[in-house]
């Protein structure tokens, strides 16, 4: 049985949320929870969120262990970019995109 959980218009680009999705893949729960604890990351405490919502969702809705969990998908989708302009010289103006972005982590028991 497959659990998710997904943060949704998370202000951190999918680019910089991938790397650190990357590194966790495959991993067991408790090996993955303290490997972004440690992870000097600002995606890497966002991730850990989503990441304890997903073990939460997977022993209280549908009674699994945690010890068997592990994450067998994650992924950060794009999100809203809100767009915002910056005054340049001679009156013109240059864009900036604040991106956003969904983080997906689902978790499985392994057997």
């Amino acid at each position: 049985m497959e659990v998710k959980a997904v943060a949704k218009t998370v202000r951190i680009t999918s680019r910089k949320a991938r790397l650190v999705l990357d590194e966790i893949r495959g991993l067991d729960v408790d090996h993955a929870a303290a490997f972004l604890h440690y992870t000097p990351n600002k995606a890497a405490k966002i991730i850990e969120k989503v990441l304890k919502s997903a073990v939460a969702n997977a022993t209280h809705n549908h009674q699994l262990e945690e010890e068997k969990l592990y994450i067998s998908a994650c992924y950060a989708d794009d999100g809203i970019t809100m767009k915002r302009f910056r005054p340049r010289a001679k009156g013109a103006a240059a864009p900036i995109m604040k991106r956003t972005s969904h983080i997906t982590v689902v978790v499985k028991e392994r057997v």
